[in-house]
């Protein structure tokens, strides 16, 4: 029996499937301008929600959607702060509860104290 080579063609680097019959969903072009005038323009689904800001794809920087040539002004987003261990305490306990349960701690440890014991 002959031995055959096997032939095809390059694999992953071309496709069978053609273009025909696709429906694209609706797109949408928007520019962006960072602090050093460069203008980004960035394609979105028609459907998408549209940041405010986009980073320049030249400098890195934050830029701002422009709406007829200008820049649009920025909401005023609260920026979020870290919530303290004290914080989080008092949304769980009021203020008496936690004196109540440090008074009960503190009892305890004066307790092991005056017995001679170590501190947990």
């Amino acid at each position: 029996m002959a031995q055959q080579t096997m032939r095809g063609m390059r694999l992953g680097t071309q496709s069978l499937e053609s273009e025909r019959g696709v429906n694209y969903s609706a797109r949408v072009t928007h520019l962006f301008q960072c602090a050093n005038d460069h203008v980004s323009e960035i394609v979105f689904s028609a459907d998408a929600e549209i940041p405010q800001t986009w980073q320049c794809k030249n400098c890195q920087l934050q830029a701002v959607q422009l709406e007829d040539g200008k820049r649009i002004k920025l909401d005023a987003a609260e920026d979020k702060v870290p919530r303290s261990h004290w914080e989080m305490l008092l949304e769980r306990r009021s203020r008496e509860e936690l004196e109540e349960i440090l008074q009960e701690r503190l009892d305890y440890i004066r307790a092991r104290r005056a017995g001679g014991q170590a501190d947990l």
